[in-house]
């Protein structure tokens, strides 16, 4: 899901000269030491999107518990393919997943159940069905990547750093003539997806109750 939230502001506030370099040289690659304050940032930023809300609807409980989320999927899942990308000042993240490696298989998702349980508690059906059914509507063909997350912590959007997270993904998708492909789950996001050439391809529910998520495809040079 990706998302930039608008509560929260918890992270040290940029000063006014803080923006992304026009050159994209403060952007680059996560790494194992940023793993703690890549999760507190993307926690910041998803604390009232409408989707962990339905999951951790306790507002004091949230940031510590998607912290905790983030973490246990940037260390178990993202991290191992080298493809999330954050600032100088980590205060925001996009991790993006290449063709052919977006899919959790059954034993895997097994095996992350009693950390996903421990992070997310009561919260952990509602989860499990929304992971369910993004895998389940993923499209398999052709070969794309994947945006399963990217958010900035509140102080700092507004600035151009969610557009210069997405950058290098989507001009290494021109370049090679790749599909890209993410659930947003605002109204909000989708327009702001649909200025990098994203196009909705359908609004699905995961809950009767449940807010909606927007499936959402960018062909390359869009």
């Amino acid at each position: 899901m990706a998302h930039e939230s608008s509560l929260r502001p918890t992270m040290d506030a940029p000063n006014a000269n803080d923006r992304p370099q026009l050159d994209g040289g403060d952007i680059r690659k996560v790494a194992s030491p940023d793993v703690g304050a890549v999760a507190s940032a993307l926690a910041e930023a998803f604390y009232d999107d409408p989707h962990f809300r339905f999951f951790v609807p306790d507002d004091s409980k949230r940031m510590v518990r998607l912290e905790r989320g983030f973490r246990t999927f940037i260390t178990r899942l993202w991290l191992r393919h080298d493809e999330g990308y954050t600032n100088a000042q980590v205060s925001g993240a996009a991790i993006w997943l290449p063709p052919g490696t977006w899919h959790v298989g059954f034993f895997e998702q097994l095996l992350m159940l009693p950390a996903i349980a421990g992070n997310l508690l009561t919260g952990t059906p509602r989860f499990l069905r929304a992971f369910a059914m993004i895998e389940r509507k993923h499209p398999r063909t052709p070969a794309h990547w994947y945006l399963p997350v990217i958010g900035v912590a509140p102080a700092w959007q507004g600035r151009g750093y969610g557009a210069a997270l997405l950058r290098p993904a989507l001009e290494r998708c021109d370049h090679e003539g790749v599909p890209a492909y993410l659930e947003a789950s605002t109204k909000r996001n989708c327009a702001l997806y649909e200025r990098h050439g994203f196009a909705k391809l359908e609004e699905c529910r995961y809950a009767s109750k449940g807010p909606p998520l927007w499936r959402m495809w960018r062909e390359p040079g869009s």
